[in-house]
């Protein structure tokens, strides 16, 4: 199959498929509820199941039954909609069940607006949820690469046996581009048989599958958050993704920013270039784990005086930011969080007009 033109939600949903994904629990919620109604039509067709919940919690603890019995599943939603799932997520991570969950994120706080925005950054990297867990989190900057960060995420998900979220904003969901699935990312289950609660009589086995997560012996609890954080390193050591822009050269100023914004900056860095200052950038692609060392060498390099984290938020990234820099250069953030994406005009007068220690 070549390129087709879809709208950024339908191939999300298109591409859950493609990955062998054939069961989807979802409550609509704008700006993502064309995933529900493509899906609605679509899984009938190839055998799948899609079940509208009664609510995005009755959704949340579907998923948790699914991934308990080691079947691909996910659910689409939107910011609030995240929130009444986040003790349904923390649950999931802790009985270590794969399942993914993708957040077309709105403004906010509260019900907020249904316009693009990056304000759930903290929500997906710090857990959003009670305890010691960690989600893995993708950030598309395109609709094809949603295409591939929706396939890749099935089998990270149980590779790790652990929640993976795809993060995008509402313009990812609704722009329309050429996209194209991969065949080479159609992998196919990794056993289950192991841990699912899937039936003896499916595993031809006389022992039963506990998936659980309460410990009530605090030793066995500590243990349990141990593991867990092993595999969060391993994460870190094994599944970081980012994209570098223009940082061959040399460059005064570094910016971090990622997802929808990180296109704008794209066009800044190249217009500034024009007119002959030089901008880098890293682009994160998963958040969780994040490119701390690029990020730190990025910003370490002779020329680059000053690194600015861009987004569409009030400042939530630019604490990782400033975390990766470790003080080597000063660290300022500028963005908005209305809905109104920051234009490349603007990006170019904030880093123009940065204080550079030179």
């Amino acid at each position: 199959m070549g390129k087709v033109l879809m709208k950024g939600n339908e191939a999300i949903g298109e591409a859950a498929i493609r990955a062998g994904c054939l069961n989807y629990f979802a409550y609509p919620i704008t700006p993502q509820s064309e995933v529900a109604e493509y899906l609605s039509r679509r899984m009938p067709e190839v055998g799948g199941m899609f079940l509208q919940g009664e609510s995005e919690v009755a959704v949340s603890y579907m998923i948790f039954g699914a991934a308990a019995c080691g079947e691909r599943v996910f659910t689409t939603s939107s910011s609030p909609g995240i929130s009444l799932m986040s003790e349904a997520i923390s649950y999931v991570a802790g009985a270590q069940c794969p399942a993914v969950f993708v957040n077309i994120i709105r403004g906010g706080p509260g019900l907020g607006g249904i316009l693009p925005s990056q304000g759930d950054y903290f929500q997906a990297t710090k857990g959003g949820g009670h305890g010691d867990y960690r989600l893995l989190v993708m950030a598309p900057a395109s609709v094809q690469e949603a295409v591939e960060m929706m396939m890749m995420a099935f089998p990270l998900a149980e590779k790790y046996r652990n929640p993976v979220m795809i993060l995008g904003d509402g313009l990812i969901g609704q722009m329309m581009e050429p996209v194209e699935f991969p065949d080479h990312l159609s992998i196919e289950p990794i056993n289950k048989d192991e841990w699912a609660a899937n039936g003896m009589d499916t595993r031809k086995s006389s022992t039963p599958n506990l998936v659980k997560s309460l410990y009530l012996d605090p030793e066995q609890l500590n243990s349990h958050n141990l593991f867990l954080k092993s595999k969060y390193e391993q994460m870190k050591q094994e599944d970081v993704r980012y994209e570098s822009y223009n940082t061959d050269g040399d460059y005064k100023v570094l910016i971090v920013s990622y997802g929808t914004m990180s296109r704008v900056c794209r066009t800044a860095i190249d217009d500034l270039r024009t007119q002959g200052f030089e901008a880098g950038m890293i682009r994160p692609q998963t958040l969780f784990p994040f490119p701390e060392k690029a990020i730190h060498d990025a910003a370490s390099k002779d020329s680059c005086k000053a690194v600015i984290s861009i987004e569409m938020s009030m400042g939530q990234m630019v604490e990782d930011v400033e975390r990766c820099v470790r003080g080597k250069r000063p660290v300022e953030w500028y963005g908005k969080c209305g809905g109104d994406v920051p234009t490349p005009e603007e990006v170019m007068d904030v880093v123009r007009n940065l204080k550079l220690d030179v």
